[in-house]
């Protein structure tokens, strides 16, 4: 199984369910072939981590500093607790408080985002409160997937225990006490932009977050429920990638069959290919940013080679390695780079990014949205 990871600012996620299509030669595809080499093989950092072992030190740090030298840029190395963590959040369900966190330039924990009904959210714990201790353990400084694990809890994942939070807000600093609660998530939101008449279109605004366990199937189901003649702007900002699988779900929505992505496994072409039957004549914009990254990033790519839909907003972050996951000793599990993807006419995204049709500057605010709705309804599909 492919694993295309996903390391934002917020807390760091996992992607699974990259199924190797059938192999084509890339040069046919009219795709470059290009092999990876891998600045770390996965042999070399499980016989690290096993000889630390023997010497009764730690092996998952001693994988780490391998890791670390290596210079792979998305290499890392997850305790099982973190690993298990990122498998629940993909299914689109987890033990927790509602909190997502982020880390700022000087290693301080901030609130980055409340889960609605959350516990969290109960306890009046907003966006932009500083997150300074968990059950007394200071967080400053930590990988933010070590914080995410504390406020996760026992490994078991069971909702109902207690976890003691030290929050600060500006200048006033308190504590909680709050009982981790089984939450669930849902990544698509789907609204409408304008109300219909009879003189003009109306558009569908469908908002995506990650690509979790079944966000495809939900995009899928947006659009086939979209009213004929209306347009849809595909709001791709913030989204920090997930289940590829899920992204070429997705791209089928929009497609008729064909190709999505390719990728390489140390040089091994593989393709993804949309599933026929998507729906061609809506009028599309996809709007991105910064934060737009991983698979989020295949579907843009995918959608504006195909010329289905016209791009607005800012440069995306450029998150288009792969990574394959290998369990070492002590349960720890090592992310470690094998290879990358492109866009269906060869563009490499890693460390490039997809750049838009049409640049927006404050992309983070309505101005994007704004510029968006006027580009859709110049195609036909709102105003």
């Amino acid at each position: 199984m492919v694993f295309v990871s996903v390391l934002a600012t917020g807390a760091a996620v996992g992607s699974w369910g990259a199924e190797p299509g059938p192999r084509k030669d890339p040069e046919a595809a009219g795709i470059p072939a290009r092999t990876y080499v891998g600045a770390v093989e996965s042999d070399q950092v499980k016989a690290a981590a096993a000889e630390a072992e023997e010497d009764g030190k730690s092996g998952s740090k001693a994988a780490r500093e391998v890791v670390s030298r290596s210079g792979d840029r998305w290499g890392a190395v997850y305790s099982a607790r973190e690993y298990e963590g990122f498998r629940q959040n993909l299914d689109g369900a987890y033990v927790g408080v509602g909190i997502s966190a982020r880390r700022d330039a000087h290693g301080r924990i901030a609130v980055e985002r409340v889960e609605p009904g959350s516990p969290a959210e109960k306890a009046g714990i907003r966006a932009g409160d500083r997150l300074r201790t968990v059950d007394h353990k200071n967080v400053t400084g930590r990988p933010v997937t070590e914080v995410v694990a504390l406020l996760r809890g026992p490994a078991d994942g069971s909702p109902g225990t207690r976890v003691e939070l030290g929050l600060r807000r500006g200048t006033h600093e308190w504590t909680e006490e709050l009982r981790r609660a089984r939450l669930t998530t849902d990544p698509v939101t789907v609204d409408r932009l304008s109300d219909r008449d009879d003189h003009r279109p109306g558009a569908v605004r469908i908002k995506v977050d990650s690509f979790t366990k079944g966000t495809g199937e939900r995009i899928r189901h947006a659009v086939r429920s979209t009213p004929r003649g209306d347009g849809i702007l595909l709001d791709l900002r913030g989204n920090s990638g997930g289940l590829v699988s899920e992204a070429v779900t997705a791209a089928s929505s929009f497609l008729d069959g064909g190709l999505v992505a390719t990728y390489d496994v140390r040089g091994d072409q593989r393709v993804l290919d949309a599933r026929p039957g998507g729906d061609t004549g809506s009028p599309l914009v996809v709007l991105v940013d910064g934060g737009t990254m991983s698979a989020a990033e295949l579907l843009t790519g995918a959608l504006q080679d195909r010329g289905r839909a016209v791009v607005v907003g800012s440069r995306t972050f450029g998150k288009g390695s792969v990574q394959m996951p290998s369990e070492l000793p002590d349960g720890s599990v090592a992310e470690l780079t094998v290879g990358h993807y492109r866009t269906p006419a060869g563009r490499n995204v890693d460390g490039e990014g997809i750049a838009p049709d049409l640049a927006v500057k404050g992309d983070d605010g309505p101005s994007a949205e704004a510029r968006a709705c006027t580009v859709l309804s110049g195609l036909g599909g709102g105003s």
